[in-house]
């Protein structure tokens, strides 16, 4: 029988310089949106998924992400006894979201070598990945789309969107056709890290979700040194191409990347209009500023 994705990596030991000097005693992934840390998104979306696991990659500075799932004995006790109902079961939600367990990366060898570290807590199963630096609003989770695609072709599925003009440049693009079945899956033939536009093979560019199989931590182990002396994930991937079959998946859903503060600026004014016990007072604020 097919195995069924059960577990979700999460790299989380990146040093966030883009976010400085906030990220200089704060992780990245805690880096407020609205009033979550950005990882917890990431997690929400993985358990709306029916992920069983989640396994967080981190490092040195990181241990505010496995406090923050961790059970708050102190927290919890102030707020029953003030009668903070409301807190109380928010902050008890947090920790019994799902079975989170955390590796740490000792080094910054990049993105596979993350995934690598996740390699004995995986085992032999196809798992997701989520960067937690991509918040993606959906009504059914990115990562329960990728999940049904890989039912359906048993291999692995990158999440990709349509990028125009030259930001293409900032992504890894797939050399892909779509599939005659549906448009929204792509066949991958191959794979261009950070390509200038004039060398896009196409324009559906890799973001930050993942369905993989076990087979990529073979490749990961093989692999020599990519771009900036680090393991690369997409070298990985594109290593893969020689043993298995590698989608590409055009999701339902806006993503925000939250690890760029301009993105992060308007995935925050997103998620407050779209809350309803700030979005009506939040838009008549904006209504009244001079823009």
């Amino acid at each position: 029988m097919a195995k069924k994705v059960r577990k979700a990596v999460f790299p989380a030991a990146g040093l966030g310089t883009r976010f400085l000097p906030a990220t200089k005693a704060i992780p990245k992934e805690m880096l407020s949106l609205v009033d979550k840390p950005i990882i917890q998104y990431g997690v929400e979306e993985a358990v709306a998924a029916g992920i069983e696991e989640i396994i967080i990659v981190t490092g040195r500075g990181k241990s505010a992400i496995e406090d923050h799932f961790d059970i708050s004995y102190e927290l919890d006790a102030l707020l029953e006894a003030r009668g903070k109902k409301a807190l109380l079961e928010l902050s008890r939600k947090v920790s019994s979201m799902a079975h989170i367990v955390s590796i740490r990366q000792k080094e910054a060898k990049g993105l596979g070598h993350a995934v690598l570290m996740a390699k004995d807590l995986v085992g032999d199963e196809p798992f997701a990945v989520i960067l937690p630096d991509d918040v993606i609003d959906a009504k059914t989770s990115c990562i329960k789309q990728m999940m049904d695609v890989y039912d359906r072709v048993q291999s692995t599925v990158l999440a990709t969107m349509e990028i125009e003009g030259p930001a293409i440049s900032a992504y890894g693009v797939l050399d892909c056709t779509p599939s005659p079945e549906d448009k929204n899956i792509l066949e991958a033939r191959g794979m261009v890290e950070k390509p200038k536009l004039e060398d896009a093979p196409s324009k559906f560019a890799i973001i930050g979700r993942y369905i993989l199989t076990p087979a990529i931590f073979d490749e990961l182990e093989t692999i020599t040194p990519g771009a900036g002396g680090e393991l690369q994930l997409t070298d990985g991937i594109k290593a893969l191409l020689k043993s298995e079959k590698v989608y590409g998946f055009n999701f339902e859903g806006i993503r925000h990347d939250a690890g760029d503060k301009f993105g992060m600026l308007k995935a925050t004014v997103e998620f407050a209009l779209k809350r309803e016990d700030l979005g009506p007072q939040f838009r008549e604020y904006l209504k009244t500023l001079s823009l």
